[in-house]
């Protein structure tokens, strides 16, 4: 009985608290939310079960969890908290992205910098609640709603909130069918949700070729903080686009990105252990999180609507809140809630325009950043 004691008390009976069991709750709720509802779920599968992983409590010295060196999780993780993964993530997005829509309608560019506001919005609202400004430059990137330039930012200026970053930015991502559509309805009319837009026009192949090289110099120049992102988006696009590395890109555009974002859920959920991850300064930057994703969908829904004051052909404003990073999540959006006004009406290619504006807007901003904060 002695010896059946020691085990259960040195085992997860025994080291079991609140937090883990809350925790354990949380991963269940992605696991249901990705299953049955459909919400991302080729993020919130690994990353649900990522939490039920790291919230098994262990006694400490068996050398099996994501924070004991030379742990298989803590190896994995290292791509996490050194920012290996994000340019790799980088490199897929790049090779399965069509810039067509966006170089078709160059203004619309201007969407994806708008809703870049929650960026600074979040910002300044972390730096009022007591945060440091180098944790509040990696806390503001949430407003992006690019989970991979999250991680990235918050591995060079806030490693201690990494955790709660990258989940933060991930599960907004995953919920921006729930977020999203409430905010553009608030702040557009049913006649504004009905402006049917031109059909693009076609786009020729040299401009394509010439479009990842042009912009990554031009992007480089501007902020050298985001030549690592940046780099991997416009070579996976240049591998798309250039027509003589089509298994180059395949590779990149599939196995290569699923295999890096399997490890990447993963181990940032692993990494969610309760002792460290359910503290105040966790759930301001969930309650912070929040705020600026709503922040930069109405920025980018509200930019659409100042353009037309000055536009003959109007640009119907629901495409403003593609200008988050989600891709193509955000897009989708757009063309669903279009679609309940008007079921003819296709803003789909539409709002892929200013959402591949954002993922550069945000690399950009996160390169500013760095450059500005970084030691």
């Amino acid at each position: 009985m002695d010896i059946l004691f020691q085990f259960l008390q040195s085992g997860a009976w025994g080291n079991l608290s609140w937090g883990n069991l809350a925790m354990l709750s949380v991963g269940c709720v992605f696991l249901w939310l990705a299953i049955n509802k459909d919400y991302e779920p080729l993020l919130l599968v690994p990353i649900g079960f990522g939490i039920l992983i790291g919230n098994i409590p262990f006694k400490v010295g068996m050398n099996i969890g994501v924070y004991e060196s030379g742990s298989v999780l803590s190896i994995l993780y290292q791509g996490v908290s050194q920012g290996y993964y994000p340019p790799l993530i980088f490199l897929g997005i790049g090779a399965m992205t069509d810039f067509s829509s966006m170089l078709s309608n160059p203004k619309l560019i201007l969407l994806g910098a708008a809703a870049q506001a929650g960026i600074f919005v979040t910002f300044l609202g972390s730096l009022y609640l007591g945060f440091s400004i180098t944790d509040a430059a990696a806390i503001g990137i949430i407003g992006g709603a690019d989970g991979p330039t999250a991680i990235f930012l918050s591995s060079k200026l806030a490693p201690n909130y990494l955790g709660a970053i990258a989940i933060a930015a991930y599960s907004y991502m995953a919920l921006v069918p729930v977020i999203q559509p409430p905010i553009i309805k608030l702040l557009t009319s049913h006649k504004e949700r009905l402006i049917r837009m031109q059909p693009s026009q076609p786009v020729s192949k040299r401009l394509r070729i010439l479009f990842p090289v042009v912009a990554f110099l031009i992007t480089a120049f501007i902020a050298p903080g985001s030549i690592t992102l940046l780099g991997m988006l416009f070579f996976g696009n240049l591998l798309k686009e250039s027509g003589v590395t089509e298994r180059l890109a395949k590779t990149a555009r599939t196995a290569f990105i699923d295999i890096v974002t399997i490890l990447l859920g993963l181990t940032v959920g692993t990494s969610t252990d309760a002792h460290r991850f359910l503290t105040p300064d966790a759930l301001k930057i969930f309650a912070l999180g929040a705020a600026s994703f709503c922040v930069a969908t109405a920025a980018g829904v509200l930019f659409a609507k100042a353009m037309n004051l000055f536009l003959k052909e109007k640009i119907n404003p629901i495409i403003g809140a593609a200008g988050v990073s989600a891709v193509p999540d955000s897009a989708r959006v757009c063309q669903m809630v279009g679609a309940k006004e008007d079921p003819q009406n296709f803003l789909i290619m539409h709002a892929m325009a200013p959402n591949v504006a954002g993922v550069i807007g945000s690399a950009v901003a996160a390169g500013i950043l760095l450059a500005t904060l970084g030691h």
